[in-house]
């Protein structure tokens, strides 16, 4: 044998490897795909225009509708949705992004005349069902998206099994919130992003101190200068500011579905979640401030995570878990192959705050 085969085989404590042998291995992929790659785009026609509505999932679990806030669109919910507490339980959902008419990146201008309200954005999901064949769904909305699908509730209570309301507000817009909006969707219109509207954006979704947290705001501020079509935001920053009040109380009309009420401790928008609240029937609503935070969605997904799961826990759509079972959806443990609604587990109602102090509030 060579020097150079000895002394490879020393370093082996064995005899070369013959090639013979590196060819029988293959490799082994898994067979079970992440929750974000199975997103498709479709464009659903409603009596106005088109939306572009991005479907994640299986078809035939139970729908979960997400609808975005002002300056945003589809892709803000990508994040929160894939993220690893959200991913195993989204196994459950056939999930339904919903975009506001031009809102979704490189969207073409809306015609000059293209006036819609809020009621208008509202009746336009039944077109989304209508396409999609869904008979009821699951509300997840921020901002004037939570707006729009509380309408839709309140005009369609039999298509909706519960909500997911995050900043919502139930009142229409007061003097000065009109009159910057009014101002912004002109500007929007006639001179696209100024740094104006940008700052108002960044108030909107950061409150005062949008510095907090740098990183995020830079994305954000990035986004709303170059990542959307201001000409079409102007149109849905002012549908925004003209929407009605839903007219809702506690003591008579109302939301009947389950309600989880959320919203952040340097939100701007508290109060209108707190005005909300009085107004939802208590015995099936639960108002969640989640504290050191302002987007609750980027900067504490964890525990917004855990607050749906209990949420949807309560309703029957997803198995309580066990001290010993952990997060099943994430180990893939005993109960991983079984992914399916489960109506028949125990209903367990959540409370205000329903997470332990160790991760929450």
């Amino acid at each position: 044998m060579p020097p150079v085969q000895n002394e490879e085989a020393a370093l082996l404590g064995k005899e070369k490897m013959d090639d013979i042998e590196l060819r029988s291995v293959q490799l082994q992929l898994t067979s079970v795909r992440p929750f974000g790659e199975t997103k498709s785009e479709v464009r659903v026609r409603t009596d106005t225009c088109d939306l572009l509505v991005v479907a994640q999932g299986d078809h035939t679990k139970p729908c979960i509708i997400t609808y975005h806030d002002i300056g945003l669109n589809w892709s803000h919910f990508e994040p929160f949705f894939n993220h690893r507490e959200m991913k195993g339980l989204m196994k459950n959902f056939f999930v339904l992004h919903v975009n506001a008419p031009g809102q979704e990146d490189g969207a073409p201008n809306l015609p000059d005349d293209c006036v819609y309200s809020m009621d208008d954005l509202s009746n336009q999901i039944n077109y989304v069902l209508c396409h999609f064949a869904i008979k009821s769904f699951i509300g997840f909305g921020v901002g004037a998206g939570a707006n729009v699908l509380a309408r839709f509730a309140l005009a369609n209570p039999q298509k909706v099994d519960a909500l997911a309301l995050v900043n919502c507000s139930s009142t229409q817009a007061g003097w000065i919130e009109w009159a910057c909006q009014k101002m912004n969707s002109r500007i929007l219109r006639s001179r696209g992003m100024t740094q104006g509207v940008v700052d108002y954006l960044m108030w909107h979704h950061f409150g005062r101190t949008p510095e907090r947290i740098s990183e995020i705001s830079d994305e954000y501020r990035a986004h709303f200068c170059s990542g959307l079509n201001a000409h079409n935001l102007g149109y849905l920053v002012e549908s925004y500011a003209r929407r009605t009040d839903l007219g809702i109380e506690r003591e008579g009309t109302t939301l009947r579905m389950p309600v989880l009420n959320v919203t952040a401790a340097h939100s701007p928008h508290i109060n209108d979640t707190v005005t909300l609240n009085g107004r939802l029937n208590p015995t099936k609503s639960t108002w969640l401030k989640v504290s050191d935070c302002a987007l609750v969605l980027e900067e504490e997904p964890r525990k917004v995570a855990e607050a749906f799961r209990l949420f949807l826990q309560g309703e029957g759509y997803v198995p309580p878990v066990t001290p010993t079972e952990g997060a099943w959806w994430d180990r893939g443990g005993a109960g991983a192959g079984k992914r399916r609604v489960c109506r028949t587990s125990p209903v367990i109602r959540i409370t205000e705050n329903p997470i332990s102090e160790a991760v929450a509030c």
